[in-house]
């Protein structure tokens, strides 16, 4: 299964700041960047899939200003949790998620994220 995210996220050291802000403004940077991914993969995913699932990350930028690391571990906590919350997943544990890879890729008109998610027996 593939799904697109059609816009970037915050990266790590955005929600750091937030969270040293005000411990409130992170929560609610989080909040809201889950509200949104549920929004893009609502139409995309409906039913609940066979875990472990193994997810397949690909981070298109703007640019290359942002550290690789930056850009992945705040959006993968985001996106898991997001598909949590919509019931797409179980839970965000061993369990479920079996692994996940990232690559990255610059577009300067079109920043996005491609997710390729293997559940066990098919093919993505």
């Amino acid at each position: 299964m593939r799904l697109i995210i059609p816009f970037s996220l915050p990266g790590l050291n955005e929600y750091i700041e937030a969270e040293r802000g005000h411990r409130q403004k992170g929560a609610k940077l989080k909040r809201d960047c889950q509200t949104s991914v549920i929004i893009a993969l609502r139409r995309q995913i409906r039913t609940p899939l066979r875990e472990p699932v193994f997810m397949r990350y690909l981070w298109v930028e703007k640019n290359r200003r942002r550290d690789k690391d930056n850009i992945s571990s705040f959006g993968r906590k985001v996106i898991q949790d997001a598909l949590v919350k919509m019931g797409v997943l179980r839970n965000d544990g061993w369990e479920n998620i079996e692994g996940f890879s990232d690559s990255f890729a610059v577009d300067k008109g079109k920043p996005r994220i491609e997710i390729e998610i293997e559940e066990p027996g098919k093919k993505p």
